[in-house]
């Protein structure tokens, strides 16, 4: 039996923030959006379909709460919520806060920006605050 292995890039480009029944909660470095990555702790699993049916309807129960959670904290305009896997493969879904006045909108946030690198306090504050609301959901 395999243990679950994060991707290296998903390990580079974010930090835990807590682990649900499913998915490990990951936050991605990168100041410009909050933005967050549900990962399912399931071996070799590409696509959602890779993912039995329990797994799936907790997979969405999971994406549920961090979009409650990131609507309660940050309040948006729009919650863009995608699987893309072109770069890394292993299944992820995305989770960014987007508005309206951000560097992007509303073109999609990928290769538009670069990273905007968090100061060492605010990222620690922002995941601890994080991870406590989607723990007591």
């Amino acid at each position: 039996m395999r243990t679950f292995q994060l991707d290296p890039r998903l390990k580079n480009d974010c930090e835990w923030v807590c682990d649900l029944e499913l998915c490990k909660v990951m936050l991605l470095k990168d100041a410009n959006y909050p933005w967050l990555i549900l990962v399912p702790m399931v071996d070799d699993c590409v696509e959602i379909i890779d993912l039995d049916n329990a797994q799936q309807q907790q997979l969405w129960r999971e994406s549920n709460i961090v979009s409650h959670t990131l609507k309660q904290l940050f309040t948006p305009d729009k919650l863009n919520i995608a699987a893309i896997g072109n770069v890394v493969a292993q299944l992820h879904v995305h989770h960014i806060v987007r508005y309206s006045s951000d560097l992007c909108w509303p073109k999609p946030v990928w290769g538009q920006h670069p990273a905007k690198v968090y100061e060492a306090e605010k990222l620690v504050q922002r995941i601890e605050k994080i991870a406590q609301l989607l723990l007591q959901k």
